[in-house]
Order: C-alpha cells, then structure tokens, then sequence
C-alpha cells in the first residue's frame, strides 16, 4: 500500500463536529429522497398513463405487472403497489451496485471528493424529475438518483474515520438518526408538496417538461444543492493519507459479495441482509395492512410513519449510546432482533390499534437497536484501510434486500394474508439472530 498525495493530514478523530454535520445531512437528504416518492405513487401512475398512454416504457412495465399480479392471484390496487415496488427496486438495485463502488473509490481517493461528486449526481437526478414530463425522463431520473445515493457507504466510511472504537456505535447511532428522519419527514413532504402542482395555475408549464410531482422534486432538489455547498465549504476530509488503499482495484460488487472472506464480516453482513429483507417487506406492507383492518386512509397514514420515525430517531439517538458502552455492540444487536422478532409477530396479529402501535413500537425500537450495532461491528471487524469498502459491501447487501423486500412481500401478502407474512418474517430473522451468538467481540 502507498501513500496517497494529499492536504494536511486530518486532525484526530473526535476533533471534526462540522463533518458529522455534514454526513447527517447527506444520509438525511439521501433517505428523503427515497422515501418522498411514496405517497406518490398511485397519483404517478395516473399521471403518467394520461400522458404517455399505455404503450411505450410505461405501458410495457404494466402488461409486466398485470402478468406477475395475475400469477399471484392478486386483485383490485395490485398495479399501483407493484409499480410503486417495482420503482422502489429499481433504486435499491442501483444502490446495491454502486454502494461498493463509491466506497471503494473513497478508500482510494478520499471521502469529501466522492461524497461531492455523488451528492451533486443526487442533485441532478432531481433536477431531471422536475422536468420529468415523460414516464421515460422520470425513470432516467430515478435511476441516476439511485446510482449516486450508493454514497451512504462512503457517509458511514467518513463516521468510522472520525470516531474512536470504543464511541464506534455512538457514531454509527448519528447515522441511524439520519435515517430515521429521512424516512420520517420524506413521505410528510411528498404529501405537502403534491398539494402544490405547478400546472394547476400554469398549465403552460408542462411544455417545458413540468409535472404535478415537480414541487416535490425541486425540495430534494434544493436541499442537495445546499448539501453540496455544506460539503465543499465546511467538510474536512476525513480519511488519513497513511490509510488510503490506492493500489486496490474497484470490483464490482458481485465480486466482493462472493468472495468475502468466512468470518465475522460475512456472518454480520448475512445478519444486516435478513434483517433488512424483513424489515422491507414490513415497511412496504404495513399501510395495507392498517388500511384493511383498521380503516386507515393515505392521510390518517402519515401518523404511523411519523411514530416510526419518532421512535428511531429516539432510540438511536439516546438509548443507543446509554446501552452499547456498558453491555457491548453484539449483546444490543441480539436484543434487537428479539425485539424485531416480537413486533412482526405482535403487529401482524394486532386486533386492535393499541395492538398495532405497541407492535410497530417493537418493530422501531429493534430497528432502532440493530442498524447502528451492525454498521458498527462491520467498522470494527475491518481493517481501517477498508472500511470504505467492506461499509460498502454492507450498504449494498441492505440496498438489495430493500429492492427484493417489497415485492416479494406483497405477493406474500396477497397470496397468503397479513398475519401469515408477519410470522414469516419473525421466523426469518430467527435466523439472523442464530448467527448473531456466533458473532466475536470486537477488539477495540
């Protein structure tokens, strides 16, 4: 390994606040930016159908979904759940594949570049949603946004670098408040923006591309332009000089999935992708769910995601770093997924909304629990000259559960019913949890 040419060397870990500043808001706007679009979806399919008709790209996607709906024996809303699945695959999938790129390349070159070209690629992927007046531009535009938001892998690097191992899972708790945040206020905008559609004062506007969903867009826009600023104004880079991998190659991600040495890494990374795979499908099912049984509708909605997000945001904003330094990263990692275990099963049986709140809660606190202690142990299992890299591979793995997760999820749903999905996915992470004893301490 050589030297990479560099600035000053950084300050000591501990010693950068403006950067975790920084990092939180990438992840935070990234998150936003995925979740945004979720109460958008069937007003998507509607518009895009008035517009391009049923042929061409959007016309072949639905004669997919109708195929696939018909296969599971699905009926009434199945195309626009699929195609809001489908969309959210598209992203996660591209997620998956660049997440060990922009981590590698961080390794290589440093994380404020990476983290300046990815943000400002986020930036334009909006720019292009704005004037998305074709399914097709719209698709281009969720793809690139996709590509670039892999740069969670180089945010998590960048807090590795500044935390010390003993504060590993403090640091890794910011990010899981990021996360929380991005999920708790990006449906909230998506729902307050599409109350404002450009076109109904100045219908004028859809000749240069502007669509009903552009003003949800030019918010995510707008906050990665600002994020850029932040980032080429304020972040110091964060990746010592003497650690920087500049000799390893950038593989594709399949590559370093499939030849991950057998070890801790690969047995917390199986953990992380179970979880997420569960998870996903919970998240994803979870307002059929209340819809069905208890009579929610999209707006009465907003208040279970903005209990889960809450409860995230307080659990790995406080418990987290009250519990990990005194009974370890493995120990709270394990009572997470009990807790997961225990809210899958309780929300899916739920006769009441009491029922459905104090499960969704075990399902928060679990989550809550287990994201900032795996992302921590995969930090801690790796050599500080791949952290870019092996948080990468992690990334990528829960990007490919969070593209799998949905759809196979709702044709369970469908095809089986809430309660038999909810038991399912307890019983999946059974499995994660097995692993999880099997899990050494991390030498700090």
């Amino acid at each position: 390994m050589t030297t990479a040419t560099s600035s000053a060397t950084p300050p000591p870990p501990g010693t950068r606040p403006l950067s975790l500043g920084v990092i939180f808001l990438t992840i935070f706007i990234d998150l936003l930016g995925f979740s945004i679009i979720f109460p958008l979806f069937p007003a998507l399919l509607g518009y895009y159908l008035k517009t391009d008709g049923s042929g061409g790209a959007l016309g072949w996607l639905l004669t997919q979904i109708d195929t696939l709906a018909r296969l599971a024996g699905s009926h009434g809303n199945y195309r626009e759940v699929l195609f809001g699945g489908v969309l959210g695959s598209l992203y996660g999938f591209l997620q998956f594949v660049f997440s060990p790129i922009w981590g590698g390349l961080s390794d290589r070159i440093g994380r404020r570049r990476v983290l300046l070209m990815t943000v400002a690629g986020t930036a334009f992927s909006y720019l292009l949603w704005i004037v998305s007046g074709s399914f097709l531009l719209f698709i281009v535009a969720r793809l690139i946004g996709g590509g670039f938001a892999g740069n969670l892998s180089v945010a998590t690097a960048a807090v590795a670098d500044v935390t010390t191992r003993e504060n590993r899972a403090k640091g890794m708790g910011l990010i899981g408040v990021a996360f929380g945040a991005g999920f708790l206020f990006g449906p909230m905008f998506g729902s307050i923006a599409a109350m404002h559609n450009p076109l109904a004062h100045h219908p004028g506007l859809a000749r240069w591309g502007l669509n009903p969903f552009s003003t949800a867009a030019a918010v995510a826009c707008g906050l990665s332009l600002l994020n850029v600023l932040w980032i080429f104004l304020r972040f110091r880079e964060t990746l010592d000089p003497q650690h920087r991998e500049t000799g390893v190659r950038i593989r594709h991600p399949f590559h370093e999935l499939l030849h991950l040495e057998a070890g801790p890494l690969r047995r917390t990374n199986t953990v992380w992708f179970i979880f997420i795979l569960a998870f996903a499908g919970m998240e994803f099912t979870l307002p059929f769910l209340a819809a069905e049984r208890f009579a929610y509708t999209p707006t009465s909605m907003v208040w279970i995601f903005v209990f889960l997000g809450l409860v995230v945001i307080l659990t790995q904003g406080g418990i987290v770093r009250r519990v990990v330094p005194r009974y370890g990263e493995r120990s709270v990692l394990l009572a997470g997924l009990i807790l997961e275990i225990a809210g899958l099963l309780v929300t899916g049986f739920a006769p009441t909304k009491f029922w459905l709140y104090a499960g969704l809660a075990g399902l928060s606190v679990g989550s809550g629990l287990v994201t900032p202690t795996s992302s921590a142990l995969i930090s801690l299992y790796s050599r500080v000259d791949q952290q870019g890299r092996m948080l990468g591979v992690y990334r990528a793995l829960g990007s490919l559960a969070r593209g799998v997760g949905p759809v196979a999820a709702c044709l369970i749903y469908w095809w089986l019913g809430a309660r038999w999905l909810y038991t399912l996915g307890g019983v999946l992470i059974l499995a994660p949890f097995v692993l999880g004893l099997r899990l050494p301490a991390p030498q700090k």
